[in-house]
């Protein structure tokens, strides 16, 4: 199974970059117990649309232009679903069982995502009621990832 984070906007050098990745290379390794084979960061360029709804559309867009087909989409969301740890590893490995081409978690941009997306969305994931900035968002997906790996594997980072 292959993980893919679709996030609008671009990360800068500095330490939420090298944070996220550090937490990707450590899902990826430890998602072998998920059977994840790989966990792919796609960053899309923000839309210059003057118009919001324009905006979301056409990161909409760009977005279905990675999604494979029958992929599992799950979008973050501060109205979505609060899953402890447990849960989303759970979640991960049921999906496992599903044989999607990949499971796509997406992190809009600034405005959102469109309704479209929302739609397809088979998990509205939310980290809290609070509004979290973009870049830490990544950075608590990611670390999400490798505790569901971890806890599948039965590897003591997740101690419950």
């Amino acid at each position: 199974m292959r993980l893919v984070v679709i996030v609008i906007g671009r990360l800068k050098q500095g330490p939420e970059r090298e944070l996220a990745e550090a937490y990707r290379k450590r899902a990826q390794a430890t998602g072998r117990a998920l059977g994840v084979r790989d966990i792919e960061i796609v960053e899309i360029r923000e839309s210059r649309a003057q118009d919001v709804e324009r905006r979301r559309v056409e990161e909409a867009i760009a977005i279905a232009n990675i999604v494979p087909e029958r992929a599992i989409i799950v979008i973050l969301d501060e109205h979505g679903d609060n899953l402890d740890s447990a849960a989303l590893a759970g979640l991960l490995q049921a999906w496992r069982a599903e044989d999607p081409p990949a499971v796509c978690f997406v992190v809009g941009g600034a405005d959102g995502l469109a309704q479209s997306l929302q739609q397809r969305a088979k998990l509205k994931l939310a980290f809290g009621s609070a509004t979290w900035p973009h870049q830490l968002v990544r950075v608590m997906l990611l670390e999400q990832l490798y505790r569901a790996a971890s806890i599948v594997a039965g590897h003591p980072y997740h101690r419950a």
